[in-house]
């Protein structure tokens, strides 16, 4: 049975595919299709209610709430993909770093780790977003940074365990290098585990972004959902409706992305595919 056959035999994994794909779908129309402008005011269209014209209704500027939606897609899925990249190279060399590397060496880089873990990823994004002004490139680093540096815990676990196996010993004995060991036999036995890692570091990137947006720390030109949120809420009470679709839409990307994980979890894991 094939990776993808085992992710779609599982309600998780058809939810969390489908979820992804509609952000996806979602992207692609805003680059060549969006109804409206979404930046631009129109006094006189506030707080319109769900039309042909207006899918979503429009906010308190009279501007397209679904146009906002479409385009702020754009902002979390480049952040969510972004920041996975990232983490993925970090944790990657700093586990494997750790793994390989001679004991005095690798047990430094783990102690340096653990200690930055203590760092939340939140906190290390609001400070670098304050420092260096907040980019999606900045927001981008700073989640993708603060989340490699735990996967490389959980890699430089994984690697470890497959050091420890007789196909390595025996690639070792014959005379294979320490780089080619790793490219051909650790790195691929680790790679299920670490796009699973990296699919709920995207869900985390999402919320990430949507909190940085929602407080005001990202370029107020970059369309994000999370900055929808911080200008309804003022008149949540008089219009609840509004507020719901940058909210549904924050709610499904970060369930997608969870769903995503844990079906390919499932789909990756030969003991549970042996217990089918």
């Amino acid at each position: 049975m094939t990776t993808m056959r085992a992710l779609t035999r599982s309600w998780t994994g058809r939810l969390g595919l489908g979820l992804v794909a509609i952000i996806l779908v979602s992207v692609l129309v805003s680059l060549v299709w969006v109804p409206h402008d979404p930046t631009r005011v129109v006094p006189s269209e506030r707080w319109l209610p769900i039309s042909g014209e207006h899918w979503f209704g429009t906010d308190g500027a009279g501007k397209d709430l679904f146009s906002q939606v479409l385009v702020g897609a754009r902002t979390t899925l480049v952040v969510a993909l972004a920041s996975a990249a990232i983490a993925g190279v970090v944790g990657l060399v700093l586990g494997l770093l750790a793994a390989v590397l001679p004991r005095l060496v690798g047990d430094a880089i783990g102690y340096l780790v653990d200690v930055l873990i203590a760092l939340p990823v939140l906190v290390l994004a609001l400070v670098l977003v304050a420092l260096f002004q907040g980019s999606l490139l900045t927001v981008s680093v700073a989640i993708g940074a603060g989340s490699g540096v735990a996967l490389a815990r959980v890699v430089r676990g994984e690697a470890e365990s497959v050091l420890t196996r007789q196909y390595v010993t025996a690639a070792t004995t014959s005379g294979s290098s320490t780089t080619r060991t790793v490219l051909l036999h650790v790195v691929p036995n680790i790679l299920p585990m670490l796009i699973v890692q990296l699919s709920l570091v995207a869900a985390l990137a999402v919320l990430a972004e949507a909190a940085l947006s929602y407080l005001g720390l990202t370029p107020v030109s970059t369309p994000s959902w999370g900055r929808m949120l911080q200008s309804l809420q003022s008149t949540v009470s008089q219009h609840p409706g509004a507020i719901v679709f940058p909210g549904l839409a924050v709610v499904l990307t970060t369930l997608g992305f969870n769903l995503l994980g844990d079906a390919l979890r499932d789909a990756t894991d030969p003991r549970l595919r042996g217990a089918e």
